[in-house]
């Protein structure tokens, strides 16, 4: 088989590339969700990035939800769940994700953050931030994280 002939055409499918991100969250009985701007789009999303070698994933959300809205506190060690979208390139080129989300309670938002001045952060609803978001999936795991919280089953098995 020729080199060509193994080399997806262009528009082909692509394998999906991984992320993690963090869903953060504050109160129980009036729960919040915090949504930031994407930087290209400006659409609501969740704070999330690629994989940060030597980092377990649960560590990598957490961190860009520092870098991302200044936000700290415990989140799970295990994901939520997990979403997929076209992340838009610089070059115009859809690269296909999925991506593990992780619960993040918030203890701490702090006033200054690496990427303050890219992004719009803003605490919702829990209802209303899955309306926000444009994604069903993660629409969906918002719904059902929220549901899993307010019968008080959503019991985070914090990180070190």
């Amino acid at each position: 088989m020729s080199a060509a002939a193994r080399t997806p055409a262009h528009g082909a499918h692509l394998e999906p590339r991984r992320q993690y991100a963090a869903l953060p969250y504050r109160g129980k009985e009036k729960l919040k969700v915090l949504l930031i701007t994407s930087r290209e789009t400006r659409r609501w999303v969740i704070p999330k990035g690629w994989p940060m070698k030597g980092k377990a994933p649960h560590v990598t959300a957490a961190r860009e939800a520092f870098e991302e809205a200044g936000l700290v506190g415990v989140i799970a060690k295990r994901p939520l769940g997990e979403f997929g979208y076209d992340k838009r390139m610089k070059t115009g080129q859809a690269l296909p994700c999925r991506v593990e989300v992780f619960p993040m309670k918030v203890t701490v938002q702090h006033r200054t953050w690496p990427e303050k001045e890219e992004r719009t952060s803003q605490w919702f609803d829990w209802e209303e931030a899955a309306e926000a978001v444009d994604e069903a999936e993660l629409a969906d795991l918002i719904r059902a994280f929220a549901r899993q919280l307010l019968k008080g089953k959503g019991k985070l098995k914090s990180a070190p």
